[in-house]
């Protein structure tokens, strides 16, 4: 059975995405836990980052607003993993917010592609995908899965 991570992956994959990560909040132990990855060697799913009160979290986190980085230098000061990332041969990234209108944000979704991806059309395609899918994303993320 397909979960809606594999789903989902699958429909970015088919925009353009060449990596697809899912994390899961964690604010009492200040971590972001990956609960889902197309590259599980680079990024397990047992992996976390920590959550860093930082222009990211700012936006991401505190504004719930969708992160957008077409470069790498966009996205380096905020991501200690930029050499991985660079060494994948990715250069942008979107990391889109998913909460319920009155509580926290449970979590994200992490698109990366080539350098200069995310147009606005294309922000505006993987947008609609997942807002289609909000109402399944907020109800596993809420589970913590």
């Amino acid at each position: 059975m397909s979960s809606i991570y594999d789903t989902l992956h699958a429909e970015c994959a088919a925009l353009g995405t060449r990596l697809f990560t899912v994390t899961v909040q964690d604010e009492a132990a200040g971590l972001a836990r990956r609960s889902y990855t197309s590259h599980p060697v680079e990024y397990p799913v047992s992996g976390t980052k920590p959550l860093t009160r930082d222009g990211w979290y700012d936006q991401c986190i505190g504004a719930r607003r969708v992160f957008v980085a077409n470069t790498t230098p966009e996205f380096a000061r905020y991501f200690f993993d930029h050499a991985l990332i660079s060494s994948l041969g990715l250069g942008s990234c979107i990391n889109v917010p998913i909460f319920d209108a009155d509580g926290p944000v449970y979590g994200t979704v992490n698109l990366l592609a080539e350098e200069h991806h995310f147009t606005p059309a294309k922000l505006a395609a993987y947008e609609a995908l997942i807002a289609r899918d909000h109402a399944a994303l907020v109800a596993r993320m809420a589970a913590g899965v």
